[in-house]
């Protein structure tokens, strides 16, 4: 064989095999089948590409592609009639779902994720005589929905008859997970104390994992009101912790729940964390993995190892994982003294827990302390300042920012190296920059570096000293290429921008096709349109 000319189809059949694991699954059958050859064509169709499929052509963070109906119209009239039998697990986009999901049978499929859902799509989805109404779903076992992400769904919100639907008629229904999207589009499951309990409209027997978002603490505990007897796992994430209700739910131990996340990113008092929370723990007698992840306001101290084993760990004597990062909150007054980070860290005897970390942080008249687990495995942190620990923050996306200290340069680099796949960045910081920070004075490379973000969709700089705007909009100093949405007051965007003719602060809000402005009236002139050629 002449090594300079060998083509694709001289590779044996193992490195072939290798080479096409690399690509999309959708990819390798659009590309290879049809194409007149045999050999290929069986390669394509071998289960190793047939089993699990990704039908997802758009994406819809801030940025909306056309699908490509060439594609799709081949794959349901020349590829999916071939390979349907074998199909195990199915991922689609909602644009795309219905010619997909009905153009053929799928007597193996067990798996379906539906990508990009909004609240108009599910009330049209998931409801009596719907399209799905009578197809395959009774075999379905694993269902996922991810809701578009998106502030500008102003659809119909759907209610306790989706939930109700998708129980009946996924009568099989293992998995469910609800993904994404924002807090209007989400169902209070709880009793209001103004009306009378209502009758459960919606249960199952058969459901072992649950992942949902609801809206308050009440609501969380409706899911554990007996409803899915079943349940193994359950993954809550919720918006408003502190948010109460009267009704007294069922408190009866939850014997089958063996791994249970709580997270929310809202702020809870001290009574929730001494009293609710561990009542909730008490019932799950044979639990085994817990995720948790809190901000507390306290009244006098730091949460820390102690009370976290008095309150929680001592309930869970199956416990065997424990992720947690708990923010505790509180007035400065009522120190006896300022606690370290070692102080906190002595607390955690090492024979209970894993690996962990602390941030202790002051500040005129407040403290701030988080205590975590390490690695940590949470999209989202808060509230951190000037020190915090160099560590790699590999899975959080989304980063609050406050401090009263001024925050230079070299701390916008520790930014980006510690949280590398930040993408959405929030500050608090009304102390203006020094002009030539004293750390970068003895780094002149370090003082001239350009901080890239190489991740980051949106920044929101509202609550700012000007420095800051000009820190990250100035492309001498900040990088961001994928930079979509932009939080800012239009006041201070026109004087760092110089009313949209400074060419430096250009670069950096070219992509930018969501800025949302507090308060002012936007000039549209020919420069603002070439500031933000995508508005």
């Amino acid at each position: 064989m002449n090594q300079s000319k060998v083509g694709l189809l001289d590779l044996p059949d193992e490195i072939l095999l290798m080479i096409l694991k690399k690509l999309d699954n959708i990819d390798v059958l659009y590309s290879l089948l049809d194409v007149d050859n045999q050999r290929l064509d069986i390669i394509a169709q071998g289960n190793i590409f047939i089993n699990t499929l990704n039908f997802v052509f758009t994406t819809f963070t801030n940025d909306i592609s056309s699908i490509n109906d060439t594609m799709v119209d081949r794959f349901c009239r020349n590829i999916l009639p071939r390979i349907h039998y074998n199909i195990k697990s199915l991922t689609v986009d909602s644009l795309s779902m219905e010619r997909i999901l009905f153009c053929v049978d799928y007597p193996n499929l067990t798996e379906l994720k539906l990508f990009n859902f909004n609240g108009k799509i599910a009330s049209h989805y998931f409801r009596d005589k719907g399209p799905f109404d009578g197809h395959f779903v009774r075999q379905i076992t694993d269902l996922a929905l991810v809701f578009q992400n998106t502030i500008y769904d102003t659809s119909t919100h759907y209610s306790l008859d989706t939930y109700r639907f998708i129980m009946q008629i996924f009568g099989n229904l293992k998995h469910l997970s609800i993904i994404g999207s924002y807090r209007w589009m989400f169902l209070d499951l709880s009793y209001h104390k103004s009306l009378p309990p209502s009758p459960v409209t919606f249960s199952s027997s058969t459901l072992t994992k649950l992942r949902i978002r609801v809206i308050s603490y009440a609501a969380c505990l409706a899911v554990l009101d007996g409803r899915f007897k079943q349940l193994r796992t359950l993954i809550v994430d919720i918006i408003d912790i502190d948010l109460h209700q009267s009704y007294v739910y069922n408190m009866d131990d939850l014997p089958n729940l063996k791994c249970f996340s709580l997270t929310t990113t809202s702020t809870c008092f001290m009574d929730m964390f001494i009293e609710s929370i561990p009542f909730l723990f008490r019932r799950m007698i044979n639990l085994e993995e817990l995720t948790l992840q809190l901000s507390v306001i306290m009244g006098t101290v730091f949460i820390d190892g102690t009370h976290i084993y008095n309150n929680i760990l001592i309930h869970l004597q199956q416990l065997r994982i424990f992720n947690f990062c708990i923010c505790t909150d509180l007035r400065i007054d009522h120190l006896v003294h300022h606690l370290s980070k070692y102080d906190i860290q002595r607390t955690f005897s090492n024979a209970i827990y894993q690996d962990v970390d602390c941030m202790v942080q002051y500040g005129c008249n407040r403290a701030t302390c988080h205590v975590f687990s390490l690695p940590f495995i949470f999209d989202y942190i808060g509230y951190i300042g000037n020190t915090f620990p160099s560590i790699t923050f590999i899975h959080v996306r989304r980063l609050f920012v406050c401090d009263l200290v001024p925050f230079e340069h070299e701390f916008f680099i520790r930014i980006a190296s510690c949280f590398p796949l930040l993408e959405h960045l929030s500050m608090y910081n009304i102390g203006p920059q020094l002009k030539v920070s004293t750390k970068l004075k003895s780094d002149n490379s370090r003082m001239n570096s350009i901080v890239k973000y190489s991740h980051l969709i949106w920044l929101e700089l509202e609550c700012v000293h000007i420095d800051y705007v000009e820190q990250f909009l100035n492309e001498t100093k900040t990088h961001l290429p994928s930079l979509t949405r932009l939080t800012i007051y239009y006041s201070v965007l026109c004087n760092v921008t110089e009313d949209f003719t400074r060419y430096i602060t250009r670069r950096n809000c070219i992509k930018v096709n969501q800025l949302n402005l507090g308060g002012g009236i936007i000039e549209r002139s020919k420069d603002f349109n070439v500031y933000f050629p995508l508005l």
